[in-house]
């Protein structure tokens, strides 16, 4: 007996909501039966196993964005999907079922209807196609930015929640935190550092655009703890060399690794970050205060990520780039800018603050209870 499955995944920005909640959930009432829903060998089986969870393997059928002959097999094989996902919440007598959406969700999502109680969670400004689909025959919608509820249907079903963030994230106190974080990752206590994410997935224009700016940092006395992306680690490490700085030498001012699976001293040690936008980054960065310069992927389903970061700069909260004009001495620029103004970081980081929703995970969590019959959450 399963009383919540959770799903959603193919990004840690998907995944890491959904512990978030979990844990939440726990909390609130313990004893509650939780598990996950993804795919076998994904980034989401590593990152559920981690937190304590099981996870039910189910197929995924991306959907094709434009006309194509990858269209005409969607069908058949959606349907098969769907008919799988049923057997699996019959099977395991989910209660109710929360989709962080996603091509991964969207079999799940439509095989609860007229079964079990289903709860959305849209993290980004610009709703996804399969939460779209989905948000017809949901129990309730939530949403991390009130635009999303404008793109939805039954908008009378949706709650401003925020995006969840993990309470040990929440809870992290950075200031005590960070020279420890630094000595353990390497870096020098009293050194300005800048964090460089591209999310779970890398980004290629920031990494090469960071590395090759090399002079730069030295210059303005910063240190870079450079988040490359799997897959983009090899390029990266390349890109940094060839700028004459070895990430890998002891002394280096500069540590290169490919991911991290717990983020907690990356954050600590960080005074400013140059990030993508996807939400769950943003939302982790406003909890905790730090000022970002923000770079949106530009590819992003529907400029989700325009939107996000858009949010945060109108709060004061980030700086945007365009992804299109990134470039080593546009960042190089930037990064001196609010390096050498430590009053308009502390104001960015006490913006991002008042625009988080650090109670997001119990506020999704009372939506289930509420789905599942027990509201007194």
């Amino acid at each position: 007996m399963t009383d919540v499955l959770l799903v959603g995944g193919g990004t840690a920005g998907h995944v890491l909501p959904a512990i978030a909640t979990a844990q939440a959930l726990e909390r609130l009432r313990p004893g509650l039966t939780v598990a996950f829903a993804g795919l076998q060998g994904s980034l989401e089986e590593r990152l559920v196993a981690a937190a304590g969870y099981d996870l039910y393997t189910v197929d995924a059928v991306p959907l094709p964005r434009r006309l194509s002959p990858a269209l005409l097999r969607v069908g058949p094989r959606l349907l098969s999907a769907v008919r799988a996902g049923r057997v699996l919440l019959g099977d395991t007598g989910v209660g109710a079922l929360v989709s962080f959406g996603g091509y991964v969700a969207l079999p799940l999502s439509l095989a609860a209807r007229g079964r079990v109680p289903l709860v959305l969670h849209e993290q980004n400004s610009r709703p996804g196609l399969a939460n779209r689909i989905a948000s017809r025959s949901a129990t309730h919608v939530a949403v991390t930015f009130p635009s999303s509820a404008e793109r939805l249907v039954s908008r009378e079903r949706v709650r401003i929640t925020g995006n969840p963030v993990q309470q040990r994230l929440r809870e992290l106190d950075l200031v005590s935190r960070r020279p420890a974080a630094r000595e353990r990752l390497g870096l020098v206590a009293d050194r300005i550092t800048l964090l460089v994410l591209g999310g779970s997935q890398g980004a290629r224009s920031i990494n090469l655009a960071v590395s090759r700016a090399a002079s730069a940092w030295a210059a303005i006395d910063v240190q870079v703890l450079h988040v490359s992306g799997p897959r983009g680690y090899d390029e990266t490490l390349q890109s940094w060399q060839e700028a004459g700085i070895d990430p890998e030498a002891s002394d280096a001012r500069v540590r290169l690794v490919p991911f991290f699976d717990d983020m907690a001293d990356a954050y600590a040690a960080a005074d400013l970050v140059v990030s993508r936008a996807g939400a769950t980054t943003i939302a982790e960065l406003s909890v905790l205060g730090l000022p970002a310069i923000l770079v949106p992927y530009p590819h992003a389903t529907a400029e989700h990520q325009q939107g996000n970061a858009e949010s945060l700069m109108r709060a004061g909260a980030a700086v945007v780039l365009d992804d299109a004009a990134i470039s080593p001495d546009l960042v190089a620029s930037m990064v001196a800018e609010l390096v050498t103004d430590p009053q308009r970081r502390a104001a960015m980081g006490r913006a991002a603050r008042a625009w988080s929703r650090p109670d997001a995970a119990e506020a999704l969590a009372r939506l289930v209870l509420d789905a599942l019959g027990d509201s007194d959450g």
